[in-house]
This record gives C-alpha cells, structure tokens and sequence, in this order.
C-alpha cells in the first residue's frame, strides 16, 4: 500500500482528510501505508474510486495508474463529480476564466 501514501502525497492530503474521505479512521490509513493491516475489498473499491486508479495499481499488481474501464455515456467518475462539484461553487467570472483556459487549451491541440 505504498501507493496509497504516493496518491494521498500527490493530492496534498493529510491521513485524518482521506479517512473522512473514506469514512475511515485516521488510524487505519496510517496502517494501511506502512503494511500493518490491509483494508477490506470495499475499502479497496473505495480508494480506487476516489483515486480515480484500479484496485490493481494500488496494490502493485501493475504500474499502470489508470482504468480500463468504460465508462457508459452520460456517467462520471468519482472524481469528474467532485471537479464538477468545485466548479459549480465558484462565481461566475470564475468560471469564465476556467471556461477561456479550457477553449485556448483545445485551440492548442
């Protein structure tokens, strides 16, 4: 579980914030990353999803850090709702600014 230490790192989360997360305790994450206990199948799901990565990943079974999932249309992932979420709080001029970002992006590619 050393990726899961490596995924929470990358988002800038402290234990106690993904056990909130996860509906866990603070204490179990912190096992959870030095190898002391496993988490439940459940437990697994959840932070692939939350992770937006396959429970393979995270156990090492693979160092490919995506999905291969489909995803059905009109569905979002995990971590599309909570982007979306974000963006819906934020004022309007806000959101222009991301919405100019995102056009100059894709005029780019």
């Amino acid at each position: 579980m050393k990726r899961l230490y490596k995924l929470r790192k990358e988002k800038h989360m402290t234990q106690q914030q993904l056990a909130d997360i996860l509906n866990v305790s603070q204490q179990s994450i912190h096992k959870y990353e030095n190898g002391i206990c496993s988490p439940t199948i459940e437990g697994l799901c959840d932070m692939a999803e939350f992770f937006d990565t396959s429970i393979d990943y995270l156990i090492g079974a693979t160092d490919i850090p995506y999905r291969y999932d489909q995803i059905p249309d009109g569905e979002l992932r995990f971590s599309e709702k909570r982007l979306l979420t974000f963006y819906r709080s934020l004022s309007p001029i806000v959101q222009s600014l991301i919405q100019q970002v995102i056009t100059e992006q894709e005029q780019k590619e």
